[in-house]
């Protein structure tokens, strides 16, 4: 059942509130001190808080409401909080809204706005409440990953690449092939390096090559080596990759721009193990985990006769499918937070709201790799300790409209007040009229000098 604290040193207010919420299935458990308020919070799972803000007599400051709602917002910091009182007082109003007051209301009150309001109010405490289980849910998988495999370092918030995450560590033992598909700057590589770490080769070498940075006639030398001699410019041997991640790990980056005769030299070595250098008769035997990219589409190449269809089997045994980060939103800010941490111009500068706004609403078309050049962008343009959304530099988000209510200049002393009459002074619904948040219209309040009754 949904339950009501009341908090209030007059037993009358909290009996008229339980005949009033009794109407709607709303329990209220009453408290008559900040003391026995907090008791109740700690013993009985409460969705909602109406609070006093004077308990001793003959005292108006509110002081002791004040102190009262910041124990219970530090120690609660998601429950709801409605502050009800005789003396209205607009600047503490304020403060308190800018701290995560939900409303603020004068008594006497008008019940059926009241009810309104705490119905309101608790439908999105218990949808608050089930997101915050979620998100712990899922930050305690996340643990849970973190200390069973080698993560190396890896910084993520989303499921779907801790799903990711879950089959690379789980297929990283098994000796097989992997194939690793994602849009470029996506962080294919640190997967590789995951499924490495927690393999049975992880003691071994790690030796990668981005088969798209070379020309066509050198991929050949670097992945199976060149003797001296063997084309113009070879002054000495050359050992190729294959001999250097002997014992370990072998990752191609951009494998579908890897030349017909590089693949069909590859497709032997996959079943065989045994390859010869450049210039060289001799065959050489190696023992390596091979683990490949790419953001090609690898079955389109195959019928157009640009990829062996029979190496693309070979390397996709085990295929895992890493999303662009603009399906990985609860990745952006975390992946922020650490690339500021990790850049020594970033010193002691931190996001602004603004910025984050900005940051989750960006598409990320250049992934992980754009969003780390932003960052490091975003440090050397901003002039103070907070980086705005101008610092980022990304293309402005489409404006909302004037009638939303979200520019803010639009709305002025004729508009707010004429919200307010309507909504009968309560604030939550003048502000979701004006399109606005509580906390932005108590500004405004105080900005324009607007006195609430």
């Amino acid at each position: 059942m949904r339950t009501v604290l009341v908090i209030d040193d007059n037993p009358a207010v909290g009996t008229a509130l339980d005949l009033l919420f009794g109407l709607r299935e709303i329990q209220v458990v009453t408290a008559q001190s900040p003391e026995e308020g907090l008791e109740r919070l700690a013993g009985e799972d409460i969705g909602l808080v109406l609070q006093d803000m004077n308990f001793t007599a003959d005292t108006t400051s509110g002081e002791e409401g004040v102190a009262l709602f910041r124990a219970i917002r530090a120690r609660y910091p998601d429950l709801p909080i409605i502050l009800l009182t005789a003396w209205t007082h607009l600047d503490i109003a304020v403060d308190l809204a800018k701290a995560g007051a939900a409303d603020y209301l004068a008594k006497p009150w008008d019940d059926q706005k009241l009810l309104a309001s705490v119905e309101n109010l608790l439908e999105l405490s218990n949808s608050t409440r089930e997101v915050s289980r979620l998100h712990e849910q899922r930050r305690r998988a996340h643990r849970e990953l973190e200390a069973r495999y080698d993560l190396r370092g890896l910084v993520f918030g989303s499921e779907p690449l801790a799903r990711v995450i879950e089959l690379a560590c789980h297929v990283a033992r098994a000796d097989v092939p992997v194939l690793i598909t994602g849009p470029n700057g996506a962080g294919k590589e640190k997967i590789a390096e995951i499924v490495q770490a927690n393999s049975a080769v992880k003691a071994g070498p790690f030796v990668t090559l981005n088969c798209g940075a070379l020309p066509t006639e050198l991929i050949e030398a670097e992945l199976f080596g060149a003797d001296a001699g063997a084309y113009t410019g070879a002054n000495k041997m050359r050992e190729g990759k294959f001999e250097a991640a002997d014992g370990g790990t072998l990752f191609l980056d951009e494998i579908g721009n890897l030349p017909p005769a590089g693949q069909m030299k590859l497709l032997r070595v996959l079943e065989t193990g045994r390859f010869e250098r450049l210039g060289s008769n001799r065959e050489r035997q190696v023992k390596v985990r091979v683990i490949s990219a790419t953001n090609a589409d690898l079955p389109a190449m195959i019928r157009d006769g640009r990829f062996r269809e029979d190496l693309y089997y070979r390397l996709n045994t085990i295929q895992i499918d890493l999303p662009p980060l603009a399906d990985r939103r609860d990745d952006v800010l975390p992946l922020a937070r650490f690339f500021l941490r990790d850049n020594p111009l970033a010193a002691g500068k931190r996001l602004g709201e603004d910025a984050e706004r900005a940051l989750l609403a960006h598409h990320w078309p250049g992934n992980v790799r754009e969003l780390r050049n932003t960052l490091q962008r975003a440090a050397l343009l901003a002039r103070g300790d907070s980086i705005g959304a101008a610092d980022l530099g990304l293309p402005a988000a489409p404006a909302p409209t004037a009638s939303a209510g979200t520019g803010g200049d639009e709305l002025d002393r004729a508009s707010i007040e004429a919200a307010l009459e309507r909504a009968g002074g309560v604030l939550a619904q003048a502000a979701s009229e004006l399109g606005l948040s509580r906390q932005a219209l108590y500004r405004r309040l105080e900005r324009l000098g607007i006195k609430r009754d």
